[in-house]
């Protein structure tokens, strides 16, 4: 094996400890009452809201079981990014995000100065999507992003579409107290 690029290697004090063991896995989020008759009730989802809602704050991702996607539809979807990720990073570039329009394949992001061991293909499931412009509850600016899809391969785009729930962004903007007018979805 060759050299390490120096700009993939974290600081000491950044690095993992490894002699802390975690006690606290990651937040595992059950989706069934989504689907439930009563799911059209409130009140009845405010549990799911709350635990959304912590596991936003204390880690900012989560896991989701119980969400209703079959199998065969996750199977096509991983398919396709396995092959989109396969490609040259020439291919891939085709379609790279850039300052104006954040949506596409990026793979020089940094945390703490550092490059991340990653790639990313960002996109939203509505195409376009219309977001506030900014953070600042008082600014009605808005922004529009549209994804940047690949020539190959063409499923990535059909696929990633199917394996949507098109209620996640109210429970998530219910989680964080927000009005859930604030994700404004384009059709």
């Amino acid at each position: 094996m060759g050299e390490v690029d120096p700009a993939f290697i974290q600081a000491v004090e950044h690095r993992p400890k490894l002699a802390v063991i975690e006690a606290e896995g990651i937040p595992l989020i059950d989706l069934s009452v989504l689907s439930s008759h009563e799911s059209s009730n409130p009140s009845s989802t405010e549990p799911l809201v709350a635990e959304i809602g912590e596991a936003c704050k204390n880690w900012g991702f989560f896991q989701v079981i119980n969400h209703g996607v079959p199998l065969e539809k996750r199977e096509k979807l991983e398919l396709a990014s396995r092959e989109f990720f396969a490609q040259s990073t020439e291919e891939k570039s085709k379609v790279k995000r850039d300052e104006v329009n954040v949506q596409g394949y990026y793979d020089t992001e940094r945390t703490k100065n550092v490059r991340d061991w990653k790639e990313v293909f960002d996109l939203t499931v509505k195409d376009p999507t219309v977001i506030p412009a900014s953070h600042e509850p008082d600014d009605k600016e808005l922004r529009k992003l549209v994804n940047r899809w690949p020539e190959y391969p063409s499923e990535l785009r059909h696929t990633t579409g199917e394996s949507s729930w098109p209620i996640e962004s109210e429970v998530i903007s219910r989680s964080l107290m927000l009005r859930t007018s604030k994700f404004i979805i384009s059709e």
